[in-house]
């Protein structure tokens, strides 16, 4: 089986596959601190639930994938994986890596592995020209052209970073729950936070993904438009504009980026 993990700035997403398939997946928090040893009891502690994997840890992992946009954790998880699955091929996103997806920015060293890797998922599941929207602690927006391209993006404040900077800066405003409210038109102080955050992110994705989308092909129609990130639930039924919904998206990415790769070391 496959083990690919999604390190990102709040949360870390596991995920096991076996072929092509995710057969189970976990959601941690990031801790920049954790040490590779901690994160070695961490991951016995996961897997050993699983019935096809076995005590130890490493048994039954035939590989790892690994994309971190936290450079202190993914120093520990290299340490992870050369004094824990010594025997076991890692693939850790970083230059050099092949992706099979061209990067045309600036400076392609700079784009975060994540986006990279949701780039190359999105093109093997969908084709281009596409827009990926990322809700995560940024709400990132990626561009793929219908060549398969990474062209460049847009990165904005996420939702809950969103939250958290209205209860701090509010004097009479606190932090909430991230939920649906009654009614766009809030009832109260709860409600009025809850309505600007869910339709006023749908508006901007909506406003975003429509232009991304003109510069991306002649005809905006044909651009595809998938959600992922932990929060896209909140937003997918207020959005006019994605077509698809994959929670695994940057999982599947470093699935495919492992196959690429594995054969070359």
């Amino acid at each position: 089986m496959l083990l690919t993990i999604d390190v990102g700035n709040t949360h870390t997403v596991l995920g096991l596959f076996d072929g092509d398939d995710i057969v189970e997946h976990w959601r941690i928090s990031t801790d920049a601190r954790r040490t590779a040893d901690e994160l070695a009891v961490l991951l016995q502690g996961l897997m050993g639930m699983h019935p096809l994997l076995g005590d130890e840890l490493g048994d039954g992992i035939d590989g790892i994938a690994i994309c971190a946009t936290v450079p202190s954790v993914l120093h520990e998880l290299r340490e992870v994986t050369r004094r824990y699955y010594g025997d076991v091929p890692a693939v850790l996103v970083e230059p050099g890596v092949k992706t099979g997806v061209p990067i045309l920015t600036d400076n392609p060293k700079e784009v975060g592995a994540d986006r990279i890797i949701n780039a190359v998922a999105a093109v093997d599941l969908y084709g281009g020209p596409a827009v990926v929207v990322d809700f995560g602690t940024a709400t990132t927006f990626d561009a793929v052209s219908a060549r398969g391209e990474y062209v460049g993006g847009v990165i904005a404040p996420g939702i809950e970073i969103s939250v958290e900077a209205l209860g701090v800066r509010g004097a009479q405003l606190r932090k909430i729950e991230v939920a649906r409210p009654r009614s766009v038109i809030g009832k109260n102080t709860v409600e009025a936070m809850q309505s600007g955050i869910i339709y006023g992110f749908a508006g901007q994705v909506d406003g975003v993904v429509h232009r991304m989308a003109r510069e991306l092909a002649a005809d905006p129609d044909d651009v595809t438009v998938i959600a992922t990130g932990g929060l896209a639930p909140m937003v997918l039924g207020e959005s006019s504009v994605i077509d698809e919904h994959e929670p695994w998206l940057t999982l599947i990415g470093l699935r495919l980026v492992y196959e690429r790769n594995v054969s070359r070391m």
